[in-house]
């Protein structure tokens, strides 16, 4: 049984897994007092977002998905800079049509803290009900910046799929890592095996980092990183087959992950209740 809530940002769905995938860059929606001011047309944005990373949540049926842009406000980066101010915050890109006034500033802290209190709510129920859980924070990454016609980054510095770890205890969870990798290479992609590394370009965002700090020894997450070789990161084009076999791909790592990170019996009794959903703020 499965039970799906809506909040201010996205969705969230608890299953029967302990492993809970998340997709918090693939929004591209604005409220619509961000959207008045935003000086960066749709492809501009798209191409910094995370589009698609969505549809691999079907690895687990415990997910959250988030349908707002970063450019309202980014759910991986700290609370004190998770609104982008300036070119400085955001790859160089001048974001506002106007500097963004405290109101807006302060709608997107109250929606980034909602975030976390949900994500806090459906953690802790999976730590009472399986004792820990394992979280795949899905995210894609760029590797034509200089633009459509230019060289890619080389494919040395640039895994197709990177797996960000800097914030991980790897006493307590580096066999886990080493699972996740060795499952992802051994998969048959398309005939080839994949170009899986750790670390090599991101370490982890904020998502991770806060899951480590407040959860510990409970709690493992993998900040997953796929090159996007999948899609024309300039277009938005996508090739629908490599997307597909890229979901399956980190799907066949699941089972495995979850035998070697929570150890059977991972469940516990059934009366263990529902997430403690967040009450709603007032004033709003």
């Amino acid at each position: 049984m499965t039970q799906r809530w809506q909040f201010e940002l996205g969705v969230a769905q608890l299953g029967t897994s302990p492993l809970v995938a998340t997709a918090i860059h693939d929004g591209h929606a604005l409220r619509p007092s961000v959207q008045a001011n935003i000086a960066l047309d749709d492809a501009a944005r798209l191409r910094e977002e995370d589009p698609y990373t969505a549809r691999w949540l079907d690895l687990s049926d415990t997910w959250v998905r988030i349908d707002r842009s970063r450019f309202e406000v980014d759910l991986n980066r700290p609370p004190d800079s998770c609104v982008y101010r300036g070119p400085d915050d955001a790859w160089g890109l001048q974001v506002w049509r106007a500097p963004l006034a405290d109101l807006e500033v302060r709608e997107s802290l109250h929606a980034y803290r909602d975030f976390y209190a949900q994500v806090r709510s459906l953690l802790e129920h999976l730590c009472e009900r399986f004792g820990g859980f394992v979280l795949y924070d899905l995210h894609s990454y760029n590797h034509r910046r200089a633009g459509p016609g230019a060289p890619a980054t080389p494919a040395s510095l640039a895994p197709e799929i990177n797996v960000g770890t800097g914030s991980l205890d790897a006493r307590r969870w580096g066999h886990v890592v080493d699972t996740f990798v060795e499952r992802l290479r051994r998969h048959d992609f398309l005939g080839r095996p994949l170009d899986v590394r750790e670390n090599v370009n991101f370490r982890g965002g904020y998502l991770s980092r806060w899951v480590h700090r407040q959860f510990g020894d409970s709690g493992c997450a993998l900040a997953i990183e796929v090159k996007k070789f999948f899609m024309d990161e300039w277009s938005g084009h996508v090739d629908e087959r490599l997307l597909v076999e890229i979901g399956r791909a980190l799907k066949s790592t699941t089972g495995p992950v979850l035998e070697v990170a929570l150890p059977p019996p991972r469940t516990r009794p059934a009366h263990a209740g529902s997430p403690r959903r967040p009450a709603a703020p007032h004033g709003r």
